[in-house]
């Protein structure tokens, strides 16, 4: 009998590490999970079998040994500042190691001109591994996750209120996919490389949504009313600074909501990836809202909770606001002269867009070079 090759997981306690690692071990592989620290998440990859490799992601000594014996690899930077310096250090290794495989994680929004540094250095992410000569590469180019919504879990279950920067509730704008659904691609691909070397996909839920449908879902998985209520820029930096984001994650986050507005989102959505590299259905957002809520502790309505959920929307509105740009400054984040949303980007728009020229549901081959 063939012994499958061991997988390494990167990220493996954030939202696509576990399900990538929980369906690979379900399929017999043998996964070593790169973890930060040793929590309640780690715990559960263990108990399922995962080999569990505690190590620094920015060390390129750790990722060597996290890489010894290893094969193939899903490589999920987090999302914070520096994931260039951790692309690097994966890419690195991976070349040493001979990796045969790589899954990537990347993003729909991914070229080499938009204004968020993140997005830009998962552009340089995916160049630079698609450069090593002995690793084939699937780029995962997800779009905005479901789970995004339920950063506001709390004042949509304890005051009704679905408050997001999305704009017009009525117009239709993304049909988001499950960390589970993602991670299905992701295993996939790790699965099966002959087949989807060289591939892009993007997954999708299966019905795009509007603001207002969304709340309306969110409404029937907590058993009550919930109006979607659009907030502006400068109210999200400030809900995000009070959640404890570190302070260069807002600057970007507010991008993606520029081009959410923008309807980058709906563009090629929704699709037949996840059906036509699984078998099946992909989930709908009702029954991920449904799922979430039954383990959240902020969906459990309560007097506390509703106590709680109501000084945190007075800690906002008390905080004072904040420049993003000073910010980025400040950061020293890489600022382009002349940067450009997706659908202002040609070369974006020759690379994604179906009146640009790409072809919904036919996977995009990575070796593609397109002038600026």
């Amino acid at each position: 009998m063939m012994t499958k090759p061991k997988i390494l997981v990167t990220s493996a306690a954030g939202n696509t590490g576990i399900p990538t690692t929980l369906q690979l071990l379900e399929k017999g592989y043998p996964v070593r999970a790169l973890v930060r620290r040793d929590d309640h998440r780690t715990q559960r990859l263990r108990d399922a079998g995962a080999e569990i490799f505690i190590g620094d992601q920015y060390s390129i000594n750790d990722m060597r040994r996290a890489m010894d014996g290893v094969r193939r690899a899903y490589h999920c930077a987090p999302t914070a500042p520096n994931g260039l310096h951790f692309g690097t250090v994966f890419t690195i290794a991976a070349q040493e190691a001979r990796l045969e495989h790589v899954v990537l994680l990347g993003q729909w929004l991914s070229d080499p001109n938009h204004p968020a540094v993140l997005t830009r250095e998962t552009w340089l992410n995916e160049e630079v591994l698609g450069l090593l000569p002995d690793t084939t590469l699937t780029v995962n180019n997800v779009g905005w996750f479901a789970a995004n919504y339920f950063m506001v879990l709390e004042p949509v279950a304890q005051l009704g209120i679905f408050p997001m920067p999305l704009g017009d509730g009525d117009v239709k704008k993304d049909a988001p996919p499950s960390n589970e659904d993602i991670a299905a691609v992701n295993v996939a691909a790790l699965a099966d490389p002959a087949a989807h070397a060289g591939k892009v996909y993007r997954p999708t839920g299966p019905e795009l949504l509007s603001p207002n449908e969304i709340a309306t879902i969110l409404g029937k998985a907590l058993g009550r009313r919930v109006k979607y209520q659009d907030i502006s820029e400068a109210m999200l930096l400030k809900a995000l600074k009070v959640q404890g984001f570190p302070e260069a994650m807002p600057t970007q986050l507010r991008l993606y909501t520029d081009e959410y507005r923008r309807g980058a989102f709906a563009i090629h959505a929704p699709n037949n990836v996840v059906r036509e590299l699984t078998g099946r259905e992909p989930e709908t957002f009702e029954a991920i809202a449904r799922r979430t809520v039954r383990t959240h502790p902020d969906a459990v309505r309560t007097f506390s909770n509703k106590l709680k959920a109501m000084g945190n929307f007075m800690r906002i509105l008390l905080t004072a606001n904040i420049d993003p740009d000073a910010v980025e400054l400040r950061r020293d984040h890489v600022l382009l002269e002349s940067p450009a949303f997706v659908q202002d980007s040609r070369t974006w728009r020759e690379r994604h867009d179906p009146d640009a020229g790409y072809i919904p549901d036919t996977p995009e081959p990575l070796a593609r070079k397109m002038t600026a």
